[in-house]
């Protein structure tokens, strides 16, 4: 972790009337604070002119930039859904029933209705300005993208006219016509001062949390109201960090606003899924899609489920063999087949596959070293270079069992060491005479 995330000074920040010296967190402050906010560069604007009008030729609202598309979703709204009145309707042959589009139903459904000449197909304009991953219900892909076809059927356009899927896009459609509700408008009203105060807020949280990660520490307390004594690390190093600092004492806490102080345990979770992520990150960047081996055993801990503990050890780019954890997976099944479906999902998320893998390290159960159908042999299928490692410190615990099994003096050795460690283990008086003891041998 503190390869990848510099520790934090503990240093105490002292006044600038008592001392010039300033902590890195503060430098990060300072050039936050200073931070130009015209250096980013400025993203062309989309032409509205240019947006296709007939359904067919349109591209995926999800195909244009996030911060576009609430612009142009209010343009085609302001046009109005495309519907080709006087347009002579071609006929399609439906088992013998000549059937076409009528234009009455533009009347019924006036606001949504939308007819592409090109296609000969109906769509529907509030589903397409906002696709989403369950639209399939209702219709909504065919009146979306597909477009509808079925001149025959004219109940299917009540059937989505009344489905969920349309009335929440109907809703997002109105809600955002209403400027007020609109998201850009509610950030664009925010001052430029009320932005970096935001951002400084930030940043202190984060600095806590990477100090915590570093450190190895709890994060909360067991009670963190107002009475609390001991509100948790957390907040007790972020009020320490206030009172210190110049630049955050007058912004944080009590001194921000209740619903944006940024110290929820939802917002302490995100900003650790982050440093996870960034820190994962920097690992397969060091590794640079080399070659890797795995080391992976069972993780148990007070959350009481079944988790898979990976490791990974390669070769960095100084030439030094490193070994770094990369992750827990939660399991369902300890059988080889699931361990091997969990290993190849986790590590899909990074672009590597079994094929890299050229070295296995597990303890001696069955499920991971059978030779027919143990994780090492599955993997080994995938990657025949892939060779196995029984864990040197299980085999240190399987050989001392065995001696002691053997051998009656080893054993007897050590059921007289278990046997002190119990009974001087047991009671505080006997541990000080113990000590005394051996202290006068000395």
């Amino acid at each position: 972790m503190k390869r990848f995330y510099p520790p934090v000074s503990f240093k105490l920040p002292q006044s600038t009337s008592s001392s010039l010296i300033v902590t890195p967190v503060e430098e990060n402050l300072n050039q936050l604070v200073e931070q130009p906010q015209s250096s980013k560069k400025q993203r062309q604007r989309i032409d509205l002119d240019s947006l296709k009008t007939d359904p067919k030729e349109r591209l995926p609202i999800r195909d244009f930039h996030p911060n576009e598309r609430d612009e142009i979703r209010r343009e085609y709204l302001r046009r109005g859904p495309c519907q080709p009145r006087y347009h002579k309707f071609p006929q399609r042959d439906f088992s013998g029933l000549k059937c076409r589009f009528n234009p009455k139903w533009f009347k019924g459904y006036h606001n949504w209705l939308e007819y592409s000449v090109i296609e000969d197909a109906a769509y529907c304009l509030y589903c397409y300005l906002f696709q989403d991953e369950g639209i399939h219900q209702g219709g909504g892909d065919v009146f979306s993208s597909l477009g509808f076809k079925s001149w025959h059927k004219k109940n299917r356009l009540d059937m989505h006219g009344s489905s969920s899927i349309h009335n929440q896009a109907k809703r997002k459609c109105e809600d955002l016509l209403k400027q007020k509700q609109s998201i850009q408008t509610s950030f664009d009203r925010q001052s430029t001062q009320t932005k970096l105060e935001y951002k400084i807020r930030l940043k202190a949280s984060i600095e806590v949390v990477r100090l915590l990660l570093n450190q190895g520490l709890a994060f909360r307390g067991h009670r963190e109201d107002e009475s609390s004594l001991n509100k948790g690390n957390f907040l007790e190093i972020l009020s320490w960090y206030a009172e210190s600092c110049d630049k955050i004492r007058d912004l944080v806490l009590k001194k921000a606003p209740k619903n944006d102080q940024l110290t929820s345990l939802k917002i302490q979770k995100d900003i650790i899924i982050a440093c996870k992520i960034e820190t994962v990150k920097a690992i397969m960047n060091d590794l640079n899609g080399d070659f890797f081996a795995l080391l992976v055993d069972e993780s148990c801990d007070v959350s009481r489920k079944e988790q898979l503990a990976i490791v990974m050890q390669y070769v960095n780019r100084c030439g030094s063999v490193v070994e770094y954890f990369i992750g827990i997976v939660h399991i369902c099944n300890t059988t080889a087949l699931c361990l091997k479906k969990a290993i190849i999902d986790y590590l899909a998320q990074y672009s590597l596959s079994l094929s890299y893998v050229r070295g296995q390290c597990y303890d001696g159960a069955s499920n991971m070293q059978g030779d027919l159908r143990g994780l090492k042999t599955l993997i080994q299928q995938e990657s025949k270079s892939a060779y196995s490692i029984h864990c040197f410190a299980h085999q240190l615990q399987l050989t001392l069992v065995a001696v002691s099994k053997k051998c009656l003096e080893v054993g007897e050795l050590v059921l007289l060491v278990s046997n002190v460690l119990n009974i001087v283990g047991g009671s505080f008086k006997r541990m000080d005479d113990l000590r005394e003891s051996q202290a006068e041998k000395v």
